[in-house]
């Protein structure tokens, strides 16, 4: 994509693509699950794909594609259905994007002690200092991990945020769904 910096690894370069596609979507959208592939091992194992997909022309021999899965059932938790993928071998590596309220670290003395999952999502969602933020967390087979963070009020390409231990609990769930 066109805001991929080329000097990037090719794991970085898929998560910043895949945090452009989903940003070009816009805010309130449900989370999204990818297989990531190499990109030259698709070529050669599955020319058509690569030619539906734009990629028979791409010079680039050591990146990786990623293929957006069928959609994450609605109402199901998230760590639920991460508990029941499993990857075929041709799958290098996945990832997720999702939409999050965060509060800033300073606001964490002042959450209320024994509140209910529920209550207490009320209490972030109501919070003054809440802040929007899509995660674009990408893992592979051998552990590698990276990440994007985009703002919801700083919602620029040149505002993203990237960096492999951003969401470790996500980065381990999505991790968890390449073991035996």
């Amino acid at each position: 994509m066109s805001n991929t910096p080329m000097a990037a690894s090719p794991l970085t370069r898929a998560v910043l693509e895949i945090d452009e596609y989903v940003s070009g979507l816009g805010w309130d959208q449900p989370a999204r699950l990818f297989a990531l592939v190499d990109t030259a091992r698709l070529r050669a194992q599955e020319p058509a794909l690569a030619a539906q997909l734009g990629l028979e022309d791409e010079q680039e021999s050591s990146g990786l594609t990623p293929i957006e899965q069928e959609e994450i059932p609605a109402g199901k938790p998230l760590d639920e259905f991460l508990g029941t993928i499993a990857w075929p071998d041709a799958v290098a590596g996945c990832a997720l994007t999702v939409e999050r309220l965060m509060l800033p670290p300073s606001a964490e003395a002042q959450v209320p002690e024994g509140l209910s999952d529920k209550k207490l999502s009320q209490w972030v969602a109501n919070h003054p200092d809440r802040q929007e933020v899509r995660m674009t967390v990408a893992v592979l087979r051998d552990g590698t991990r990276d990440s994007a963070l985009r703002l919801r009020e700083k919602d620029s390409p040149t505002e993203v945020l990237t960096g492999g231990a951003l969401v470790p609990g996500l980065a381990e769930a999505l991790s968890a769904t390449f073991e035996d």
